[in-house]
């Protein structure tokens, strides 16, 4: 069984652990009614992608 021969410094391990980082999520505000959704997706508020309805929301 692989044992490690001297103790990882703890540069090594930050160097490592530096791509686990969580990412904030971006939002911006829909052209059209205002609420926060994900770039390029449809808004999930009233179903307006690029200006023009392409889910028919419904209440």
């Amino acid at each position: 069984m692989a044992v490690p021969k001297r103790k990882t410094s703890p540069s090594k391990r930050g160097m490592r652990r530096s791509h686990d980082a969580l990412s904030v999520e971006a939002f911006q505000e829909c052209s059209n009614c205002g609420e926060l959704k994900r770039p390029h997706h449809v808004c999930p508020a009233c179903g307006h992608y690029n200006g023009r309805e392409v889910v028919i929301k419904r209440d």
